[in-house]
């Protein structure tokens, strides 16, 4: 069936009906209301209070190729090729995670825990450079850097930080074997690297499974500790006195990761929980 598209209405009636099927009314509500937003930006219309402003056929076109990707349960961030993280505009493809609320979270308790800081930061295993950028942006006196393995990866970074005119600078290096250039003194060091273990993939929807980078998400449930164990070497090793490291870690390893803070020298350890009650986050600090 022809589907004639004319009006914003129009819009909302068409991708909620074909989109009623793989997604509940509210989270397909939300998602019609980011596509519209993201295709309007800058038309000076306002699409909330003029349900009846007409649409371009290339417009109407670009709203059914979307419904069309949609449908085979690429992520809606995928399919426009870009997101919001932290009030920073962030471009992504299935070369980097999709940046998450609980990430968010992380940035938000590092930059209300550092006001004024103008030390260096490092990332590590930076991905889309979402965490880095937002730092660089919202703790301005910073000298922040973002590693990351992946040379896809890096050049997404780097163009999301032009995109939001933060000054980062990026190193392709692999955590597990680091080169000098990563070990410089620094005051703060971040990282949500991977930690889901392979057990858990069973439980996890096919749009992360099937479209987002194994490589950022999984690790063996042999080592499931791998990366934070190889971040805590180069903390202790980078870590300027009265430094703090930061981590997103997966809910099942909170007291896990305590151990492996308290093992490494870390004082002062701080296990949070995300906005819905998950062990998600967790600080030390090296006494000065």
């Amino acid at each position: 069936m022809t589907v004639n598209i004319q009006t914003i209405k129009d819009i909302r009636s068409y991708l909620s009906a074909e989109l009623e099927e793989l997604y509940p009314p509210s989270e397909a509500g939300a998602m019609t209301a980011i596509i519209i937003k993201t295709l309007f930006r800058g038309s000076g219309i306002s699409i909330y209070a003029f349900p009846e402003t007409h649409v371009t056929a290339k417009q109407a076109r670009r709203i059914k190729e979307i419904c069309r990707e949609l449908k085979t349960g690429k992520p809606l961030q995928y399919v426009l090729g870009e997101t919001s993280f932290y009030n920073c505009s962030i471009r992504v493809n299935e070369a980097v995670l999709i940046p998450r609320p609980e990430t968010e979270e992380l940035v938000d308790f590092i930059i209300k825990d550092n006001r004024g800081y103008r030390g260096r930061i490092v990332d590590l295993g930076t991905g889309s450079g979402a965490i880095a950028i937002a730092l660089a942006v919202n703790l301005p006196g910073s000298k922040v850097t973002g590693t990351d393995i992946s040379q896809e990866a890096l050049e997404v970074a780097r163009k999301n930080a032009a995109l939001n005119s933060a000054e980062v600078s990026f190193l392709n290096e692999d955590i597990l074997d680091p080169s000098p250039a990563l070990l410089n003194m620094t005051g703060l060091i971040v990282s949500n690297p991977p930690y889901v273990r392979t057990s858990e993939k069973k439980h996890m929807s096919k749009n992360v499974t099937d479209f987002e980078p194994h490589q950022a998400l999984f690790v063996p449930d042999s080592d499931p500790l791998i990366f934070y164990i190889a971040a805590l070497k180069i903390a202790s090793r980078a870590l300027l006195p009265g430094g703090k490291i930061y981590f997103e870690i997966n809910e099942a390893m909170g007291p896990e990761m305590i151990d492996l803070l308290t093992a490494y020298g870390f004082r002062e350890i701080e296990l949070r929980q995300d906005l819905n009650g998950k062990d998600r986050i967790i600080k030390g600090g090296i006494n000065g």
